[in-house]
């Protein structure tokens, strides 16, 4: 299968590292043009002279998501300059936990504004200009908690839920211009923050212990890796993806339904290791 993109414009969101990063890469290295955005001015560039290596054209800038004219005057200048939009990544966001007890409305909202809104700022800002070139393809990057809810962590559930509905209601409204939206629903992508999740386990637990308690709710048994979204990426912006839209691919190694039980998998696990830590005092 030879994925031909080298002609292709392409906007990722969040591509200053991890997912968004992986997926600016690969595009790069087919040749396209791509522009890339994100929050760190000093980041955005280093991943700019990054792509720089192998794609067509880069454009890099620091942009908020939550700054509705600050996105349409970032797309403009990638439309102006080359001519047009061809594909969008939507992969700026992130998690955030919480539940009845510890969250505020207004917590929920800041997240919905950086996460539903600002997918919903990039998809308004380059949908005309992928109308009047009757071609264009959107990928949104979300997160398997909001096609499958967990008990835990509402802001990342509801408002990522919200971003998969988006994705679907759209997938239904734009192929009629040739406008395909599809969902791409993480599961455990490891892009340095398991790294933190085990240094938050404190004391007496070993990598080993907690990766193998994390993997209990993978089928494939590994994390994935950011090239592992990346391929998806590149498929559903090709030729060969022309029929698929409103789908939402969970890319997650198998992982379905488990990730209901991940929360309480880990508080046994910590409370058994901080008993274990008690008996050896």
């Amino acid at each position: 299968m030879n994925i031909d993109l080298s002609a292709k414009r392409v906007i990722v969101t969040g591509a200053s590292r991890g997912i968004g990063l992986a997926i600016a890469k690969a595009f790069a290295a087919e040749g396209a043009r791509v522009a890339i955005c994100a929050r760190s001015e000093t980041a955005v560039r280093e991943a700019g002279e990054l792509l720089a290596e192998h794609a067509q054209a880069v454009i890099a800038r620091v942009v908020d998501v939550t700054d509705t004219e600050g996105v349409k005057a970032f797309v403009a200048e990638v439309a102006s300059s080359w001519g047009g939009v061809d594909v969008l990544v939507n992969n700026a966001g992130q998690g955030r936990s919480g539940n009845i007890d510890t969250l505020t409305p207004e917590a929920i909202l800041e997240h919905a504004n950086i996460l539903q809104m600002g997918h919903f700022r990039f998809v308004q800002a380059v949908v005309p200009y992928m109308r009047e070139q009757r071609w264009g393809r959107i990928i949104e990057i979300n997160a398997l908690a909001g096609a499958i809810p967990t008990p835990d962590g509402i802001p990342s559930v509801i408002n990522r839920a919200s971003c998969i509905a988006l994705s679907r209601s759209l997938g239904m409204s734009l192929p009629k211009d040739n406008i395909l939206v599809n969902s791409l629903n993480m599961g455990w992508i490891d892009t340095g923050q398991w790294d933190r999740h085990y240094k938050e386990m404190g004391p007496g637990v070993s990598r080993e212990e907690f990766d193998a308690m994390v993997m209990k709710v993978v089928p494939l048994g590994r994390y994935g890796k950011p090239e592992d979204v990346a391929g998806m990426a590149l498929f559903l912006a090709s030729e060969y993806a022309s029929f698929i839209s409103a789908a939402s691919i969970d890319i997650a190694g198998g992982m379905g339904g488990q990730i209901a039980y991940f929360p309480t998998l880990k508080r046994d696990f910590a409370a058994a290791i901080a008993a274990r830590n008690a008996a050896s005092e």
